[in-house]
């Protein structure tokens, strides 16, 4: 039973870690036409979580934890409106390096894991209620 437990800590890590990448994919697409208020100010930067591996010494179980979220380095986008008071010399305005095509695939991956570790402690709370019957 002690297995299933840690079975279920661990599927129960990778939810946190997927629930936090939801909450910063929805940041990203909640800003992606942001556009900063004068050509000195920048526009929103994307943001992005990366995981890593941690090891609980009490139980001996690994499980992901999210490292960090951190700021897309990658070049704005520009859009030409001669007009906007952030425009250039140029009539360029730098918009935020946010792509909805792409944060739509990563909710949609972030989605499908969230959803495989809810299923294996689906399962495993199944497999505990299981042996509890046959214990009875």
């Amino acid at each position: 039973m002690d297995d299933l437990l840690k079975t279920m800590r661990i599927s129960a890590a990778g939810m946190k870690a997927q629930g936090t990448r939801l909450r910063v994919i929805s940041e990203n697409i909640a800003n992606a036409d942001s556009l900063p208020r004068s050509p000195d100010d920048l526009p929103y930067r994307r943001k992005v979580v990366t995981f890593k591996t941690e090891l609980d010494r009490a139980t001996g179980v690994e499980s992901v934890r999210v490292d960090k979220v951190r700021p897309d380095m990658s070049k704005f986008q520009k859009r030409y409106d001669p007009n906007h008071p952030a425009a250039d010399a140029q009539g360029y305005v730098l918009a935020p390096n946010v792509t909805s095509l792409i944060e739509m695939m990563d909710m949609r991956e972030a989605q499908r894991s969230y959803e495989a570790n809810l299923n294996v402690i689906k399962a495993a709370k199944s497999m505990l209620r299981q042996t509890i019957d046959i214990l009875r």
